[in-house]
């Protein structure tokens, strides 16, 4: 429901997209359950679906096309570095905070987008943004978030899709939205968004920050998925590795690369997996039969094509809050470390940009540290990182 109807904000084929979004979810489902033997599930993520489209694509005018083509370079960098065997340095480099910062202002960024979205918030010539009209289908989306927040609580299995399900059929009952002309049909075809990716205009210097964005975004996301849900399914040695880890990331890498041919934003390894991992899931039997599940949902384009977007917009108020959840573990106390995580948080939602807000993150990070003398705490890919933020600032 979601990612077609937030891609399509850039001119992207709707029905297409639909095509593509069941297509990539379910072959790389299956990619990461024949070849890494997990018990994941992978599909377009929210927050740089939303980067893709809102940041990316309408913020700086960078057309879709050329938007893919930065999606499929930052799947093949994050695919080398996998490959190459320096992923965990990198990993090992990026301070905790900045890593919980990045997560906590990417939950600010969708949930600002959500917002927007059921227009409840309005642009504002005033005051920049300010409360929209309470329209009936505004009303209806803060009826559905609340019904996900209180199915949440209850600990309901699905309570994301129950909102979005219940919100739109009241939208089609009360007449605010077109129910669905038929419930299934013959999937539409995906070519006008397949295989138009432009990766020569994609190396740019401009895009080259936001290139490191997805892939940085990708790396932890998936990283942090993994070993969470590793964890519930006891597949973590005592010394805290998880074996097949490097097979597991190279499934997320080339599913990136896939589903940016294909005409989606990146694809990333789902932390709802873990709702298979504790039905007892412990191999990659469990993705096979989520894949299946994702490529049965073709031939109901015409329902996914209809719920409307009063209906999906409670779904990113609602990830965005279960990613803003870690910020009690980011440490406010020292300053040299408060600082930077404060203005990656900040800047994401209020430039629009998740690598805005990254750039200062690392920019001022470094400086924080070498003024407040504990310039012993960093590392060469810390400065190196640094000094590239700095040079695309400028630039």
């Amino acid at each position: 429901f979601v990612n077609p109807a937030i891609l399509s904000n850039t001119g992207m084929d709707k029905a297409a997209l639909i095509t593509v979004t069941c297509l990539v979810a379910g072959l790389s489902t299956w990619l990461m359950g024949l070849w890494a033997n997990a018990p994941f599930m992978m599909a377009p993520g929210m927050g740089l679906n939303a980067y893709f489209a809102f940041s990316l694509c309408l913020g700086q005018n960078v057309p879709w096309q050329t938007a893919l083509g930065v999606v499929f370079l930052s799947g093949v960098f994050f695919l080398l570095l996998t490959w190459v065997g320096i992923r965990e340095r990198i990993i090992e480099s990026i301070p905790a905070n900045l890593r919980l910062a990045a997560s906590v202002g990417i939950g600010l960024f969708i949930t600002f987008i959500g917002m927007q979205n059921l227009k409840l918030i309005v642009k504002n010539d005033a005051v920049l943004v300010g409360l929209g009209e309470l329209t009936p289908s505004v009303l209806l989306g803060l009826g559905g978030l609340v019904l996900m927040a209180v199915l949440e609580s209850r600990r309901v299995k699905g309570s994301i899709l129950i909102g979005i399900l219940a919100t739109a059929v009241a939208g089609f009952v009360l007449g605010i939205a077109d129910p669905p002309s038929a419930l299934v049909a013959t999937p539409a075809s995906p070519a006008p968004v397949a295989f138009h990716l432009d990766i020569a205009a994609a190396v740019k210097p401009a895009l080259w920050a936001a290139i490191f964005s997805f892939m940085f975004v990708d790396l932890f996301d998936s990283l942090g998925t993994m070993l969470a849900v590793s964890y519930e399914a006891g597949r973590v040695t005592e010394d805290g590795k998880i074996p097949g880890i490097g097979r597991m990331l190279s499934a997320d890498a080339i599913a990136t690369v896939f589903g940016a041919v294909l005409g989606t934003s990146t694809t990333t390894t789902y932390i709802e997996s873990a709702a298979g991992v504790a039905e007892g899931g412990r191999t990659g039997l469990t993705a096979m039969v989520t894949g299946a599940l994702f490529l049965l949902a073709l031939f109901f384009s015409p329902l996914i094509g209809a719920v409307p977007s009063f209906a999906t917009a409670p779904a990113l108020i609602m990830v965005g809050l279960f990613m803003i959840r870690g910020i009690h573990r980011i440490d406010f106390q020292r300053f040299d470390e408060a600082l930077p995580a404060f203005l990656t948080i900040i800047l994401m939602p209020l430039t629009y940009s998740i690598a805005t807000g990254l750039l200062f993150g690392f920019l001022s990070y470094v400086v924080m540290k070498i003024l407040t003398g504990r310039i012993r705490e960093l590392n060469p890919v810390l400065v190196g990182i640094a000094v590239l933020s700095l040079i695309d600032l400028l630039v």
